[in-house]
């Protein structure tokens, strides 16, 4: 055996050719060789391998054993240079043509949108399609490249790139808690005015806890329930009661004084699970371009901490 080293590429890719074709005259043909220097770099192959990769016959070629179990090295090899090679060559490339990003509407108009001019600016040569809806989208199967989510991320068919944490904020205006007083403690939510977002597994649960506690539900009697967030919003900057929702949303009023943190002793979320905002893609070794140009602008765009968390206001 005279070792793995004299094994170079393109006898590599001969290999696989004879594999999936069973034929050395058609991997010749593609190759612009003769079919007896095919066999002979199968030959030469098997010689530094000590294994024999093919039967031949006048009427076949068959992967023997050995054969079978090499092609996969040998693909993860070629495979392996071939990446290489296209992440070296797209460094001297700009992102150019269509990105299609999806986003949850609200989240996506207040965070996303306002990104994308300094994203076309700095790749002049890119265009945008972006769509928003917050039901589940399979990156796999949607006509999307990149999909902000905001979520517990499980699913491992997917690669996720986290900007960071949403975190919830109990608030009301002022001119509210002046006629109606300011509560001390979740319990009293059930004698308050609350506005209630309702998305489609219904209308969200209030939970709240004290730091390295569990979470409790406490239930609200809504005087005001919507499916659209920025209603709620109105309601509530006009004093109508209180709202729970993420510091994305909300933190702008909370630092122009229109709304003010409630229970803020409290940890409050909808949901028990973490919950993080991530740009999804599909699961492929090696991601396109334009699907990490677009990340990288909004990983810097975002920030660290997230640009509309103050971390003083943290739980």
């Amino acid at each position: 055996m005279h070792g793995l080293d004299a094994v170079n590429l393109r006898a590599l890719r001969i290999f696989i050719g004879v594999f999936d074709a069973q034929n050395f005259s058609q991997v010749a043909r593609r190759e612009g060789i003769s079919a007896s220097q095919v066999s002979r770099v199968i030959h030469q192959l098997e010689d530094t391998l000590g294994q024999q990769l093919f039967y031949r016959n006048t009427r076949s070629i068959t992967p023997t054993e050995s054969g079978r179990l090499f092609v996969e090295y040998a693909r993860a090899m070629t495979g392996n240079m071939e990446e290489a090679r296209r992440t070296l060559y797209e460094r001297t490339l700009a992102p150019s043509g269509l990105v299609r990003i999806n986003a949850p509407i609200y989240f996506g108009q207040r965070h996303v949108a306002p990104g994308l001019a300094a994203l076309v600016e700095r790749y002049p040569q890119l265009s945008v399609e972006m769509m928003q809806t917050d039901d589940y989208i399979d990156p796999h199967k949607e006509p999307a490249d990149v999909i902000f989510r905001i979520g517990t991320l499980t699913d491992s068919s997917f690669h996720a790139r986290i900007f960071g944490t949403q975190y919830y904020y109990l608030a009301a205006a002022p001119d509210y808690l002046r006629r109606h007083g300011t509560p001390a403690h979740p319990d009293e939510l059930s004698r308050h005015r609350c506005l209630v977002y309702r998305g489609s597994s219904g209308p969200n649960r209030w939970l709240f806890r004290q730091p390295g506690r569990e979470w409790i539900h406490y239930a609200v009697t809504p005087l005001l329930v919507s499916n659209h967030a920025e209603t709620l919003l109105v309601a509530a900057l006009g004093g109508m009661g209180l709202v729970l929702f993420p510091d994305w949303l909300i933190n702008d009023g909370l630092q122009t004084g229109e709304l003010v943190r409630v229970l803020p002793a409290f940890e409050a979320a909808i949901n028990t699970e973490p919950q993080h905002i991530a740009a999804i893609y599909p699961n492929t070794r090696h991601p396109p371009l334009n699907v990490r140009a677009v990340i990288d602008h909004y990983v810097e765009t975002f920030g660290s901490p997230l640009y509309w968390q103050d971390a003083a206001d943290r739980p």
